[in-house]
Order: structure tokens, then C-alpha cells, then sequence
């Protein structure tokens, strides 16, 4: 990856960071947030969808982005040292008001890693836990700082959130992620389902794939459950954000199980009029 190229990824995340949030899933829960917060969120969405992009974009080979990433590594280094690259300075103030760590910038980092070190195909469930840790429950990490959560009760809403949100997602992108050569259901599952195949097109023809799936989504639904459960006992902080994520996207995973996964399918979202009864069920309040 040229130096050129590398600045045009840079020059991706810079202000005004909203407009890019606003194609985001999440936007809708991030405007029930107050202005600095909400800003805040947009840096950390911004972040990831960055480094994101390094992973998923396909351009240069893997040792091109893998350095890519590395650069990120450095200049976050660089930030959190006082000499924040320009580039960076939408992280600023995120980092000082809410004492955002280092060390979850660099898991996500390293969970893009995971996936440009080889395409992940068919992992066990150790390696998905892991991978879902990274991508996802390390980002709640970094939420629960702006939400004014406590550590303990907040690192616990980030570990099962995060995990059901990405689960969901992987449900949600099979196809997608079979196109640039990824399978993300576990080996165990597949394994149950009778499934032997490793490669993706193959496993999403199969007709078994509906099994594997219902699995995964069952594991998904126990994240929602224990962080439900979490948000209900009212732990400190501004929890309506990350409750209506939670019910947005497990009313999407509960809709993937009533159609099922067997082919063809076809992407899952929710109606506005869904979305605003979930939004006065769930998204008002603290």
C-alpha cells in the first residue's frame, strides 16, 4: 500500500465524523446520546471503521495491510504520548475527557489483524470468542467510558453485548463475507450440523447450514440474555444507548431464525415503524 494511499485512509476518518456515522446501524442509538458524548461516540465509530476498511476493503496484499495496521499501532502510540498526528485529532479530546484506553484501541486493531493475517474460515469457538472480543466487545469497552459506566459493570455489559451484536452480524453477513472468501461459524457448530466442508460457498449451499446457524443464534441470544439482565439491575450511567442496540439487534436476530439461513436469502432489517416502537420501548430514558 503506497503512502499516498495510506493518507487517503487517513484522510477517511477525519471530520466531519458524523456524516460518516450517519450510514452507521448504530446512528440512531448515538443521537439519543448529549452533544459531547454523541461526538465522542462518532471518534470511536470513525476509528473503527478505519482500520476496519484495511481489513475488509481488499486493496494491497496482506503484508501491505498488515503494515497499514502497524502504522496505526504508532500513531495511536504517538497520541496517547502527547504528539498526536494531525490526522488523529478528531481522538483528542474523546481520549481526555473520558479516559478512553489505549489498550482497546489496539485489541480492535489487533482483531483486524486476525482477519489480515489469513481469511477466517469455519474457527473454533475459542478463536470466534477471541475475534468477537477484539472487533467488538473491546469497542464497549471504549462506549462505557462515554456512557459514564462504572469498569466493573460496564466491562461485564461490553464483554456479552458486544459478542451478541457481533454474532448477530455474522448471521446477518454470510453472504457477504463468503464473497471475500470468510466463514465465521464455528467449526464445532458445523461439526454438529454435519457439515464437513471448509469453504464458504459450498457451506452456504448446504442445506444443513440452517442447523449451524440456529446454534450460533441460540449463543447469541444467552450475550443478550446476561447483558439484559446486566441493564435492568440500573448500574451507573447513560445505559438507554447501548439497551436500544441491544433490542435492535436482537429483534433482527430473532427475525433471521423465523425466516432461517437456507438459500437464498436475503439481508434482514427492520421497518421504520418497527424501529420507532422499539425506540419508545427502549431508547428513552438513562
Amino acid at each position: 500500500m503506497s503512502a499516498t494511499m495510506q493518507e487517503e485512509i487517513r484522510a477517511a476518518v477525519a471530520p466531519p465524523v458524523q456524516q460518516k456515522a450517519a450510514k452507521s446501524s448504530f446512528y440512531l442509538a448515538m443521537r439519543l446520546m448529549p452533544t459531547v458524548q454523541r461526538e465522542a461516540m462518532f471518534a470511536i465509530y470513525a476509528f473503527c471503521r478505519a482500520v476496519d476498511d484495511i481489513a475488509d476493503d481488499g486493496l494491497g496484499t496482506r503484508s501491505e495491510r498488515q503494515t497499514a495496521l502497524d502504522s496505526w499501532r504508532t500513531d495511536l502510540a504517538s497520541l496517547y504520548a502527547g504528539k498526536p498526528p494531525s490526522y488523529l485529532s478528531y481522538l483528542v479530546q474523546p481520549v481526555h475527557d473520558f479516559a478512553l484506553r489505549l489498550e482497546d484501541f489496539l485489541a480492535v486493531i489487533d482483531g483486524m489483524e486476525m482477519d489480515v493475517r489469513e481469511d477466517i474460515v469455519a474457527p473454533e469457538l475459542a478463536v470466534l470468542d477471541l475475534y468477537c472480543d477484539r472487533v467488538a466487545s473491546a469497542v464497549g469497552r471504549l462506549s462505557i467510558k462515554i456512557f459514564g459506566m462504572n469498569e466493573d459493570a460496564g466491562f461485564s455489559l461490553a464483554h456479552d453485548l458486544g459478542r451478541a451484536l457481533q454474532l448477530t452480524n455474522i448471521l446477518r453477513d454470510l453472504d457477504e463475507d463468503a464473497q471475500i472468501g470468510r466463514l465465521y461459524l464455528p467449526h464445532e457448530f458445523l461439526a454438529a450440523a454435519g457439515i464437513t466442508s471448509r469453504d464458504p460457498a459450498t457451506v452456504l449451499s448446504d442445506a444443513r447450514l440452517d442447523d449451524a446457524c440456529h446454534q450460533l443464534a441460540a449463543l447469541a441470544h444467552r450475550h443478550y440474555a446476561k447483558a439484559h439482565h446486566l441493564m435492568a439491575s440500573k448500574p451507573k450511567g447513560r445505559i438507554a444507548t447501548p439497551r436500544l442496540m441491544g433490542a435492535v439487534y436482537s429483534q433482527i436476530l430473532s427475525e433471521m431464525e423465523h425466516t432461517g439461513w437456507r438459500a437464498p436469502r436475503h439481508r434482514v432489517s427492520l421497518s421504520k415503524l418497527k424501529l420507532a416502537q422499539i425506540v419508545l420501548a427502549n431508547g428513552l430514558g438513562r
